[in-house]
């Protein structure tokens, strides 16, 4: 795998072959970047040697999926790609990366494509809001979600959501109508817009507002990387809000990530008798989940959020207080990962 090392010598070119050949998310892999830096963390991963601190049973492991032999010119076609498309490349310590994201630690994203208003993943994450929910949404959810996402909309918050259909396209359809912000999570390259169905909503998105994702182009959506998806719809707002989601909806998993990252998180009361509302009745019985019937309630509780965060000090800053401009160049040594 030595001509993959050769052309990983700078930090965005070896950010892409990350997003190429690891899989998104991984703790071990941010890791890694955090403590030797990308391209040092790209050579161990193509290399055959031994990696310091893990096993060769956890190195092997490691680099089960990490495979750039068998697509060796994957690197050089999507450079090509992204300049033809005329998409935008955002790496972590550039200008225009969103500061949010910096909460995830060691998940981060590698790097991000974007088509569109780049502009909208900057400024205070409490000015974004995250709506997600059921693919197979019923009126009354896509009514709702409509509702909240266009109050949002006129008020000049950003909202985000992942381009699919139900809920997600009903939170775009519903912000593009009141000519406000929104941004689309994809969980596939940005040249293959998923639902197809949504293609039309999808390029709107691109050309008014912004469509974002980790995946490089050409890449397709996979169970993994709508569940990596989850993470960044939950980070990069203040709040996370979820309108419908069966019992074992994949909408749960954004509200999880949302919880684990300090986010405020609502739900949208249903019908008791509603399969469609069982999992958001499920947050709400949990404590997972404040309840939201409307923007008010979702602005008041980001404002409460706010005010506890303040009164609990210093010693509870989110990351995003941390996090410099520009990543410092490494300083810790492989062997004290």
């Amino acid at each position: 795998m030595g001509s993959i090392i050769a052309q990983t010598k700078d930090e965005e070119t070896a950010r892409i072959a990350l997003a190429l050949f690891a899989e998104p998310g991984d703790p071990v892999t941010g890791r890694f970047i955090q403590r030797v830096g990308t391209a040092e963390t790209v050579r161990l991963l193509a290399s055959d040697g031994a990696v310091p601190v893990l096993s060769k049973e956890a190195a092997a492991l490691w680099r089960k999926h990490f495979r750039p032999d068998q697509q060796p010119n994957a690197l050089r076609d999507v450079l090509r790609a992204t300049e033809k498309l005329g998409l935008s490349i955002v790496v972590p310590g550039a200008h225009g990366f969103p500061a949010s994201l910096y909460d995830l630690g060691e998940r981060v994203p590698y790097l991000l494509w974007a088509k569109g208003a780049v502009s909208l993943l900057a400024g205070e994450m409490a000015s974004r809001f995250s709506i997600t929910g059921s693919r197979a949404a019923t009126n009354y959810g896509e009514h709702v979600a409509g509702e909240i996402a266009s109050d949002l909309a006129s008020q000049e918050k950003v909202l985000v959501s992942g381009g699919a259909y139900g809920i997600d396209a009903s939170v775009h359809r519903a912000t593009l109508a009141a000519v406000g912000h929104t941004v689309a999570v994809m969980a596939s390259g940005l040249d293959r817009p998923y639902p197809a169905g949504n293609r039309e909503l999808l390029e709107r998105i691109g050309e008014l507002g912004l469509l974002v994702s980790e995946q490089p182009p050409g890449a397709v959506p996979t169970r993994g990387r709508f569940i990596a998806r989850a993470r960044l719809v939950a980070s990069l707002s203040g709040s996370t809000t979820i309108v419908e989601a069966a019992w074992r909806s994949g909408a749960l998993a954004v509200a999880h990530q949302a919880n684990e990252l300090g986010r405020v998180v609502g739900a949208v009361p249903g019908p008791v008798t509603s399969a469609a509302s069982a999992g958001t009745h499920r947050l709400l019985q949990e404590g997972a989940a404040s309840l939201v019937a409307g923007a008010s309630d979702l602005l008041t509780l980001l404002s409460r959020g706010a005010d506890s965060s303040r009164t609990r000090g210093a010693q509870h800053q989110p990351v995003t207080q941390c996090v410099p401009q520009r990543a410092p160049a490494p300083t810790v040594p492989v062997r004290d990962l």
